[in-house]
């Protein structure tokens, strides 16, 4: 693993292809939430200066990078694919001792991300617009994408291969240059990723990384006016205001935040499929997924068989330090996030009736972490701040329903639309369902977590803003379309098209 990634030392800033370290006499401490007598890192708060260094490193190497052609850009994301397939055991032992998810989540990322990289490194050759026929005779007309310019990249703890990874493909194969404000919690994570990108042949200055604080150092980025767009993944708190902030200064902004995705089950359904989907949704990477499947919405008349099928499978499951290799859950990331879970489990209690779990996790293997049970609730009142608000833990509501139409209904009542699913089998119920659900997300049969390299993603309603993430649309926020006429005629026209 590179250098500038060891476990215990002081990340430092990458800033015209050098790790430099941070001049801010602040920093705080990143230990590992399964185990927090373990330093993984000291982090700098980056200062406001420092940020703008990085822009102006982005900015000096954008005219270069934006003159590669887009095929050798790609071949630079394809040689970082092969380079993190070649370490994806060790960058996933550094995601799990920083993050905590377990080693098969932490393996499964670093692998979705070499899809990224490999079918992001393709867009360099299909990188180009259209040819259209014209109104006049003589006259050859066509669009092309161009970069915009300075990228702000701002990731957070929760998918931290992955996410800066799906920012950053896109941005640079499309001819622009990065700067990227990672996590605190993962800040040594992201320091690993950027090391690969290096080591793939990447010029100086066009992928740069502050680590600091939001709203010092990613501040800084945001009000910069040489960034020309924010990509930023979050909580709809800070979304909103970066989303605010660059209307203001006439950024194009993109914003993937909350989700409170619903598993729907109607009555023809495989309960055992759905079981362990819901099972899979709700507590792997401990509930820490935008996509996580914090709702299950079932008809009333097959609930109670339902939730003890669930419920039995969670008992089975082993929560611990998710370096071993036989543990499904790993700790929440940090203190703030658990007390979070707590602070819910505890009004849950008002609002449903507890099943499973429902407490904070003691005993020797778990005292020094931040361990909670996978906790599940049934009988949730749609309208129930356990129903309604993103938790972002390993906590299950079970909200019952006389119908279909209820169903969808109770599905759609949230503010948030990102992911969901149906289990049926019922043709007319499935594709009424595509029709009428408000996610940006759905999937049939399958569970609400995951998405493919090549495949769109992002919500509607409160949970995103501006375009699309990965696949072939994943480019069209770097870019700005070009439209071009070229008369061939040799001469001044009688007439023009309107």
């Amino acid at each position: 693993m590179a250098t500038a990634a060891v476990p215990g030392q002081t990340c430092r800033n990458f800033i015209n292809g050098e790790w430099v370290p941070s001049r801010s006499p602040r920093s705080v401490e990143r230990r590992n939430p399964a185990d927090r007598d373990e330093l993984v890192a000291v982090v700098p708060l980056s200062s406001a200066e420092e940020a703008r260094d990085a822009v102006a490193a982005a900015r000096a190497a954008f005219p270069f990078w934006r003159d590669t052609p887009a095929p050798a850009r790609g071949r630079i994301l394809a040689r970082t694919a092969q380079l993190m397939e070649q370490q994806k055991d060790k960058l996933a032992r550094l995601l799990t001792r920083e993050e905590g998810k377990t080693l098969k989540d932490s393996l499964g990322e670093v692998i979705k991300s070499v899809r990224i990289l490999e079918y992001m490194a393709g867009e360099g050759t299909r990188f180009g617009g259209d040819t259209l026929p014209s109104d006049l005779p003589k006259n050859f007309v066509y669009t092309i994408k161009q970069p915009i310019g300075v990228v702000g990249a701002i990731t957070p703890w929760n998918f931290p291969v992955s996410i800066p990874v799906w920012k950053i493909a896109p941005a640079i194969v499309a001819g622009n240059t990065v700067v990227l404000k990672p996590s605190t919690f993962t800040s040594l994570t992201a320091a690993a990723v950027l090391e690969l990108f290096a080591q793939a042949g990447l010029p100086a200055g066009v992928v740069n990384m502050i680590v600091g604080s939001g709203r010092e150092a990613g501040g800084a980025i945001i009000e910069h006016p040489d960034v020309r767009a924010i990509s930023f993944t979050g909580s709809n708190t800070v979304g909103a205001g970066i989303y605010s902030a660059g209307a203001e200064r006439m950024k194009k902004c993109q914003c993937e935040m909350g989700g409170k995705n619903p598993l729907v089950v109607l009555r023809d359904a495989d309960l055992d499929l759905a079981a362990d989907a819901t099972l899979f949704g709700a507590f792997a990477s401990t509930g820490q997924r935008c996509t996580a499947t914090s709702r299950v919405i079932i008809e009333e008349e097959i609930a109670d068989r339902f939730v003890e099928m669930v419920a039995s499978r969670a008992r089975s499951w082993k929560i611990g330090n998710g370096l071993d290799s036989s543990v499904d859950m790993g700790p929440a990331v940090n203190e703030q996030q658990l007390e979070t879970d707590l602070r819910y489990i505890e009004l849950g209690k008002q609002h449903g009736r507890l099943v499973l779990g429902g407490a904070r996790l003691a005993g020797p293997d778990y005292d020094r972490g931040n361990f909670v049970s996978p906790t599940i609730f049934d009988r949730v009142a749609p309208d129930s701040p356990l129903a309604q608000d993103e938790i972002f833990g390993p906590v299950l509501s079970v909200v019952r329903v006389r119908d279909f139409d209820e169903a969808v209904e109770v599905a759609n009542s949230v503010r948030y639309g990102l992911s969901s699913s149906l289990y049926s089998n019922d043709a007319a119920r499935i594709f009424a369902f595509i029709d009428r659900i408000e996610t940006g997300i759905t999937h049939i049969n399958s569970p609400t977590v995951g998405g493919e390299a090549h495949l769109p993603f992002g919500g509607m309603k409160a949970t995103g803003v501006g375009l699309r993430e990965m696949g072939h649309v994943a480019v069209d926020f770097y870019t700005e379309v070009k439209t071009v006429y070229i008369d061939y005629t040799g001469g001044r026209r009688e007439s023009r098209a309107y």
